[in-house]
């Protein structure tokens, strides 16, 4: 089964075909980061409008690195949420016109099941059960994933997600967007300790996080600081930020690892491309005799094949009846606040 997915739910465009006898065959990814960089973080009109630009020619760019034709695509998966609503519209537009076109099934797939299944596309592969970090600009939560189809969130953050955090705080700093890369790239000029934040929900006895209180602890320092332009004292903040961001979830990963007793650990999203981030989970995971898994650096951020992955495993889960059905369907929607607990 040859499955074509198609990812659009924020700033970047995403399509990837991934086969069930020959792994991930091809993928392509567009960026939006430099259209919103201009506004501080992303425009949703504009992300919706660039997603209709770029859907069609990402499909033809895997197709032809694939050496495959669209007649020979058995089925699409889409993500169909949670996201922004007109970004994630136009990629289920794309999607069931290509479906109906071919008659093939269109699937809605969850973007942060996406997330968890990514890990998988790496050799080697996690076995389940694990223990999944899902880290982003959106998302900040730690979950049992059992097997396919079976996830358990265990905390969660109460507040901004982590790579909200990372892009307040870059913008307290006078750093471009995405505030990630360029908040990480400046605390290795800084030195460990030398301003010590806030690590709000560290020692709570649960698995649930905040990260609202980080930043305004960066607020703080930035306001009271003698020279908020200084460069040793940004690049120490900024050291000072990703030591605190990296020192609670890795006490809540800790904490979930005692819990659950699985040794198995995934780690997903965005964030999870942070080197400072990877070097501390990874040295505490094996610490405890664990294995950790990352995605392949390049499926770290959203991307189609992901989404094809995703879909790829609900397809197979379903019966011959249950895949002409979706073929059948003639109507879709979008669920811009869609839960994991749904699926």
């Amino acid at each position: 089964m040859l499955v074509l997915g198609i990812e659009s739910s924020c700033d970047e465009t995403g399509a990837a075909l991934i086969s069930d006898k020959d792994g991930l065959l091809a993928d392509a990814l567009y960026s939006q980061i430099d259209m919103h960089r201009a506004y501080g973080g992303v425009v949703p009109e504009l992300a919706s409008r660039d997603h209709i630009r770029r859907a069609v020619a990402l499909i033809d760019e895997v197709l032809i690195k694939a050496g495959r034709t669209r007649e020979d695509i058995d089925a699409v998966a889409v993500t169909e949420g949670p996201g922004l609503a007109g970004a994630l519209l136009v990629g289920n537009s794309v999607a069931h016109a290509v479906g109906w076109a071919l008659g093939v099934p269109v699937l809605g797939v969850h973007h942060l099941e996406g997330h968890l299944l990514a890990a998988r596309l790496s050799d080697p592969a996690p076995e389940f059960p694990f223990l999944a970090l899902l880290v982003s600009g959106g998302h900040t939560q730690i979950m049992r994933v059992e097997k396919f189809g079976s996830y358990e969130l265990l905390g969660e953050t109460l507040d901004d997600a982590a790579g909200e955090a990372f892009d307040k705080t870059a913008q307290l700093l006078g750093l471009p967007y995405p505030g990630g890369p360029a908040v990480s790239a400046l605390a290795e000029k800084g030195t460990p300790g030398a301003v010590e934040l806030a690590r709000p929900m560290i020692h709570s006895p649960n698995l649930d996080m905040s990260f609202s209180g980080l930043k305004t602890s960066v607020l703080t320092a930035v306001q009271s600081a003698p020279d908020p332009n200084d460069e040793a004292f940004r690049a120490n903040l900024a050291r000072g930020f990703v030591d605190a961001v990296v020192d609670v979830l890795a006490a809540k990963l800790i904490r979930a690892m005692k819990e659950t007793k699985l040794k198995n650990v995934v780690v997903a999203g965005g964030v999870s491309a942070n080197r400072q981030l990877r070097t501390r989970l990874t040295t505490e995971v094996r610490r405890r005799r664990g294995t950790i898994f990352y995605p392949p650096m390049r499926l770290c951020t959203d991307n189609g094949a992901m989404i094809a992955a995703a879909g790829l495993a609900r397809l197979e889960a379903m019966t011959p009846e249950e895949r002409e059905a979706l073929k059948a369907k003639r109507s879709f929607g979008v669920s811009p606040r869609w839960s994991l607990a749904g699926l």
